[in-house]
C-alpha cells in the first residue's frame, strides 16, 4: 500500500485521458452486468421449471388456439393426473406502456397444478365464485397500490367485446406470492368463463393446456400419446415438458446465451485495443520517470509491478463502478424485463475479466519498461 500514492499520481497524470478511459471501461462492464443479469434471469426460469408438468399447444404456433373440447380427451390419457388451461390476454393498465402479464385461466384447476403459487384458500374460492374475479401477484399489487376489493379496469391489445370496445373490468379477490420464482409475482389471473363470454371472437378455444403427471417417468410417453390423438386433425398439437416449453419460448427471441456472449466478446475485444493503446501512450510519455525510479533503486520487477498495478487499479475500479451501476439499474428496469438481478458469480466473473484485461493491456508496456536503459531513457533516446 505504500506505493499507492505513486500509482494514483501516475494514473491521473493526464486527467482527461484517464476520465475517458475510465468511462469506456465502466460502460463496457455496465453492459456486461446488464446482459449477464438478464441471461441469468432466463437461465433461472429454465432451471426452476418442473418436469411433472406438460404444456400442450398448437403445433403451428403458441399463438394459435386449441379447441376447449380437447380437455376431456387429454384427461383420459393414462398417467395424466390433472388438466387445466390458460389463455394470453395481452392486457395493459391505463397506458399501453403499462403492460400487465394477464391470463384467463381455469380457476377450478389452474392453481392446484401450480402448488408453488401461495394463495389463501378463501381467496381462491372467491376467484371461483366471482365471475369478474382476479388474483394478482404481490409485486403487481405493490406497483399500482391495488388491494383486495378494488375494481380494476384493463384494456386488451387483442380481445374486444362484441360492441368493439376493449375495456375489461375486474374485481381483485386475492393476492398470491411465488417464493420460488419472484418473476411470476407480476402476474394477473382471472376467470376464463368471464373472458370467453365477453370476447367477440375465438369463443370455445383456449391458448394452451397444462397437464400434471402422476408419474414423471412417463412424461415422454404421455406427450407422444397426446400428440398422436390429434395428429392429422385441423388442430394438431405439440406437447413438451415445462423446461422444454420455456426453452422453446426463449428460442423465439434467438439464442440468448450466444447473443450475450457475442456482444460481450466484441465489446471487450474493442476495449482491449482502446485501453492498450492508451496505456502504451501513457508509458511512452513517462519513460524518463521510470528511468529515474530505476536510478533510485527500483528493481526491474518493482517497475514492472508499478505498471501492472496502475493497469489493475484502472480496470478493477471501472469494473466495480460498472457492475455496481448494473445492480442499481435492475430494480428500475423491472417493468421492462421483469425480475432480474446480478448474481454473485457474475460479479466475480466481471472482476476476473477486469484483472485479465488489466494484465493484457499492461503486458506490452510493462515489458517495455522492464527493458529500458537508464542512460538512453534519461538522454531522451
Amino acid at each position: 500500500m505504500k506505493y499507492f500514492p505513486l500509482l494514483w499520481s501516475g494514473l491521473w497524470r493526464k486527467r482527461t485521458r484517464t476520465w475517458l478511459t475510465l468511462a469506456a471501461i465502466t460502460v463496457a462492464f455496465l453492459l456486461f452486468g446488464l446482459l449477464q443479469g438478464v441471461n441469468a434471469a432466463f437461465s433461472h426460469s429454465i432451471a426452476a421449471s418442473r418436469l411433472d408438468r406438460l404444456y400442450v399447444q398448437s403445433r403451428i404456433s403458441f399463438t394459435e388456439p386449441l379447441p376447449s373440447a380437447y380437455q376431456q380427451q387429454i384427461e383420459a390419457v393414462p398417467g395424466v393426473d390433472n388438466v387445466a388451461f390458460g389463455n394470453w390476454f395481452g392486457g395493459y393498465y391505463q397506458d399501453a406502456k403499462n403492460v400487465v402479464f394477464s391470463f384467463a385461466v381455469d380457476a377450478d384447476r389452474f392453481f392446484s397444478i401450480y402448488p408453488e403459487i401461495v394463495v389463501p384458500p378463501e381467496q381462491l374460492q372467491a376467484l371461483i365464485n366471482t365471475r369478474t374475479g382476479a388474483i394478482i401477484g404481490v409485486d403487481l399489487a405493490k406497483k399500482y397500490g391495488w388491494k383486495i376489493g378494488d375494481k380494476v379496469p384493463l384494456k386488451s391489445q387483442i380481445w374486444t367485446h362484441p360492441d368493439g370496445t376493449y375495456d375489461w373490468d375486474f374485481d381483485i379477490v386475492g393476492i398470491f406470492d411465488d417464493p420460488t420464482d419472484t418473476s411470476q409475482n407480476g402476474g394477473f389471473y382471472f376467470n376464463y368463463k368471464y373472458f370467453d363470454e365477453g370476447r367477440a371472437f375465438g369463443k370455445g378455444t383456449i391458448g394452451w393446456y397444462i397437464v400434471h403427471l402422476s408419474d414423471i417417468s412417463k412424461a415422454g410417453e404421455v406427450a407422444k400419446t397426446i400428440d398422436a390423438m390429434f395428429a392429422n386433425s385441423t388442430d394438431e398439437t405439440k406437447t413438451q415438458n415445462e423446461k422444454e416449453n420455456t426453452q422453446s419460448f426463449l428460442r423465439q427471441f434467438g439464442d440468448i446465451n450466444f447473443m450475450v456472449s457475442s456482444i460481450i466478446g466484441a465489446v471487450f475485444f474493442a476495449l482491449l485495443f482502446l485501453t492498450g493503446n492508451t496505456m502504451m501512450q501513457s508509458i511512452r510519455e513517462r519513460v524518463p520517470e521510470f528511468a529515474v525510479l530505476k536510478t533510485l533503486g527500483f528493481s526491474d520487477a518493482g517497475v514492472l509491478a508499478l505498471v501492472f498495478g496502475e493497469s489493475l487499479l484502472l480496470c478493477v475500479s471501472a469494473a466495480l463502478i460498472g457492475l455496481g451501476g448494473a445492480t442499481l439499474m435492475f430494480p428500475g428496469m423491472k417493468g421492462v424485463i421483469g425480475v432480474a438481478s446480478l448474481p454473485p458469480v457474475v460479479v466475480a466473473l466481471g472482476i476476473g475479466f477486469a484483472v485479465l484485461l488489466a494484465i493484457l493491456i499492461g503486458l506490452w508496456p510493462a515489458a517495455k519498461v522492464r527493458r529500458l536503459s537508464i542512460v538512453d531513457s534519461l538522454a531522451g533516446r
